[in-house]
């Protein structure tokens, strides 16, 4: 099976808790990131949201992933599938660290598998990261 993950890391000057708050508000993904433009759902273990995804120079699609991490102020997981399993998976994560002063370190992740990602990932991966960076 082929995989591979796309990074990031980055410190915020808020605590775990109000980041938290900013991750768990769906409908406020709108204002504040650019990669996933609209969210709705219920943030419980097992339930599916519904995202708009809108990667840089490509047309914005919904998926419908699964949460499967709901950790207050800890970590926040879901795994979306593209038709069946096994053909493109994505399990992304925000898993929160506190450092501190009020502050915290945020790691932003996505691992993906399948069997089209000798494909996909040419059309999407440099996109993708450019979305995790902004």
């Amino acid at each position: 099976m082929f995989r591979w993950s796309i990074s990031t890391v980055t410190e915020i000057d808020a605590p775990p808790a109000r980041v938290w708050s900013v991750l768990v508000d769906l409908p406020a993904y709108r204002e504040w990131n650019p990669f996933i433009v609209d969210a709705s759902g219920t943030v419980a273990v097992g339930e599916t949201l519904s995202l708009r995804m809108a990667l840089p120079g490509r047309a914005p699609m919904t998926i419908t992933p699964r949460l499967l991490v709901v950790a207050p102020e800890h970590e926040l997981r879901w795994k979306g599938r593209l038709v069946v399993p096994g053909l493109f998976d994505g399990e992304h994560a925000f898993v929160l660290t506190p450092l501190g002063d009020g502050r915290t370190r945020l790691h932003h992740w996505e691992r993906f598998r399948g069997v089209l990602l000798p494909i996909v990932k040419g059309m999407v991966y440099d996109a993708t990261v450019q979305s995790f960076h902004a």
